[in-house]
This record gives structure tokens, sequence and C-alpha cells, in this order.
């Protein structure tokens, strides 16, 4: 537990850090945009609850995926090939430089 606290600590320290950076901003303001469409998305079409949309959206871009959700309408199936395609890039850029602020802070 005391190593999982020292590493949120670290990683919000780089987030304070990086949102000074434009860059991190805009994949920052893109991720959650992606994440809000995602919700909203399956939240109606598919009627997950918000909780269970956002879990599914949030699972589906950082590639864990989810083994209790998927969508049931093809509708919802071409969505997410579509979502996956164009989310996960932005996603994983996110975390590449969230993960190298903290690994950067670490060397010196």
């Amino acid at each position: 537990m005391i190593s999982f606290i020292l590493t949120l600590r670290r990683m919000l320290k780089a987030m304070i850090q990086l949102i000074k950076d434009k860059e991190f901003q805009v994949l920052l303001v893109i991720t959650l945009a992606i994440l809000v469409s995602g919700t909203i998305f399956y939240s109606t079409v598919e009627e997950f609850s918000v909780i269970d949309a956002l879990y599914f959206s949030a699972a589906t871009l950082t590639t864990v995926g989810s083994a209790n959700l998927e969508p049931a309408t093809d509708f919802g199936k071409v969505f997410t090939i579509i979502y996956m395609i164009s989310g996960i890039g932005v996603m994983l850029t996110m975390i590449l430089k969230l993960s190298r602020q903290i690994t950067s802070k670490e060397k010196n």
C-alpha cells in the first residue's frame, strides 16, 4: 500500500509539472474529450450506467479491456473499433509523456 501511495504521489507531482506544458494540455483535453464522448455513447446507445460507460471507455483506451462489458449492438461494435483506433494513440502518448516526466525527475 505504501508503494502505491508513493507512486501515486510521484505521478501527481509529474502531472502538476506537466500541466504547464502546452502539448500536455492539448493531450489532456483531447483525452478527456475522447473519454467523455465514449461515456456518452456507451451510456446512451449501449445503455451502460454512466460509471460503467466511463470504465469501459477508459479500459478500452488503455488497452486493458473489460471482460464484464462489451457492446451488444453492431453500431456499438463499429463505434468501438473507430474509438480504439482514434483514441488509443492519444491516450498512450499522454501516458508516455507522463512516464517520461516521472522518470526524468527520479534521475535528478
